[in-house]
């Protein structure tokens, strides 16, 4: 499938190391945001806090306020793991009934779910959920935040007034969705130019093309006057709704105000002799544990990974998402695009923070609010459309999501890893986390050693540069298609992490990802 790229090119992205505090984000720009806060003081909740925002910026498609999402949290002082779920719901007066399914075909987006005329659940305001972001945002930073709300935003603010700027993939992730963003009025006078995607100049030519996201940058200047709740109960609230219901939405006051989250204990898997902490039920964290039960007994771990341990993973990896399409009621394309975002924050005190949200699809529901700014999602194409299934649509319902943010601790390691990916999540995860623990590497050399994706198709899915040993056993046993690993379109989730070994902290992210990275925190000794 390669054989239009380049074979002798190499890739390497050195994690960061520092005794200060360091952030992994998909944005270098969001990275550097949370290492500022950092440095001012701010405890690594409020560093998540501010990169949230500023993702929502400078990555919207992926994520945003207006998404949902979930996190781990570990408390050093305390020695103690939190998780905070704030997925999507679906309004509470969704008719189902608004979604009649077509006569053949599937979904034309993420999820192979009986399609729906017109692709109502896909895109349009009937697709948008309840969002849930910004209540995560706010309940994390109420209970271990230092820094104050509204200065946690100021960054987002900054970039915001700066406008999105359109470097070369900026443009392409545009030009791929322009078809979807053309039929929104708003979302197409926010992205497109005259129909199109944003031009830039030629392939030597220096010029700078921006975005206007004023309206975005007053929506959070607002928000960081007057606090999370706005967004759920104030003007943010009120225009927000007004906007998706004069689209024909069925979002409501009522749905905004009801939302309401808490932190719920953790699952605590344990794994050989080293413990995982994941987020629960509607999240990839069962699913987590489930395949991680089953390794303990599948392999035994040796110094690298070898064709045991990888034909273990695709064993325990199958095994458990069958249970998970079968019984949690998730099933989406194994060909999916990255659509979400995730990023891994480490202070110079050990706290940590792994932290994924998303809009769900590429530019979500491809509808902008027009008064606010705000790119909607369309968390209701996470039902099912079709009822009597697990996860069938209905009203005032939790959306099940891919996400998976862990803490994972052992020995004198810890480490906050996550990823972004739809249903190629969780399997990055769980590759990450048993290259660190089964077979001792660290962070970095985790993050760059080959994977693979076994997330429920027939197929599984090989970097190309896995060891030949370990792609010929795979291949006695599955079905296999070996793959680059490419900038895009990702064949495989996008992670990003952070790690604290004796008082030294590591960073690092997917290494084809073009504007990801991890920064540290200066001045620290």
């Amino acid at each position: 499938m390669s054989h239009s790229f380049s074979i002798s090119q190499s890739v390497k992205k050195p994690a960061i190391k520092s005794a200060g505090g360091v952030v992994a984000a998909q944005h270098i720009t969001a990275a550097k945001i949370g290492t500022e806060i950092l440095e001012q003081g701010g405890d690594a909740v409020d560093a998540a806090v501010a990169v949230s925002f500023a993702m929502g910026v400078l990555e919207p498609w992926m994520s945003g306020p207006a998404g949902g999402g979930a996190m781990m949290i570990w408390r050093e002082e305390e020695q103690k793991a939190y998780a905070l779920t704030y997925g999507m719901k679906s309004p509470k007066s969704l008719d189902p009934g608004a979604f009649p399914l077509s006569k053949d075909g599937k979904a034309a987006d993420l999820f192979p779910w009986r399609a729906v005329e017109g692709d109502l659940n896909v895109q349009g305001p009937l697709s948008i959920a309840v969002p849930g972001t910004v209540a995560g945002a706010g309940k994390a930073h109420s209970a271990f935040g230092k820094m104050p709300w509204k200065d946690l935003l100021q960054p987002a603010i900054k970039e915001a007034k700066s406008g999105l700027l359109v470097d070369w993939y900026a443009a392409l992730i545009i030009a791929s969705a322009t078809r979807a963003l053309s039929k929104d009025p708003h979302a197409a006078a926010t992205f497109l130019e005259d129909g199109q995607w944003p031009t830039i100049a030629g392939w030597t030519a220096l010029s700078e093309k921006r975005i206007d996201q004023s309206l975005f940058a007053g929506t959070l200047s607002r928000l960081a006057d007057q606090g999370p709740d706005d967004f759920y109960s104030g003007d943010i609230a009120a225009t927000m709704v007004k906007d998706i219901q004069d689209k024909g939405g069925f979002l409501s006051l009522d749905d905004l105000a009801s939302y309401a989250i808490e932190f719920e204990d953790p699952l605590t898997i344990p794994y050989r002799n080293s413990r995982v902490f994941a987020t629960p039920t509607l999240t990839a964290g069962p699913t987590l544990a489930d395949t991680l039960g089953q390794m303990e007994k599948l392999f035994t771990p040796g110094s690298t990974p070898s064709p045991e341990s990888f034909n273990a993973y695709a064993e325990a990896l199958n095994n458990a998402y069958k249970r998970r399409l079968t019984s949690m009621g998730d099933q989406d394309a194994p060909h999916a695009p990255s659509c979400t975002t995730h990023f891994s924050v480490v202070d110079r005190h050990g706290n940590m923070v792994s932290m994924t949200q998303t809009l769900l699809s590429l530019f979500g529901s491809r509808v902008v609010s027009p008064n606010t700014g705000l790119l909607m999602n369309n968390g209701i194409m996470w039902f099912d459309p079709e009822q009597g299934h697990p996860n069938s649509l209905a009203p005032n319902k939790r959306c099940l999501m891919n996400v998976c943010p862990v803490i994972g601790e052992q020995g004198n390691q810890r480490f906050a890893i996550g990823a972004s990916g739809g249903r190629k999540i969780m399997p990055a995860v769980m590759h990450l986390t048993s290259f660190m623990t089964d077979h001792g590497m660290s962070l970095e050399d985790a993050f760059h050693h080959p994977r693979m994706d076994v997330s429920g198709g027939d197929v599984i899915i090989a970097d190309e540069d896995l060891d030949p040993e370990i792609i010929s056993a795979l291949s006695q046993k599955h079905d296999v298609t070996t793959t680059k690993r490419t900038v895009f379109p990702y064949a495989f989730a996008c992670p990003a992490g952070v790690s604290r070994e004796s008082g030294v902290n590591s960073g690092c992210t997917e290494i084809m990802s073009p504007w990801g990275d991890a920064v540290a925190e200066e001045g620290v000794k």
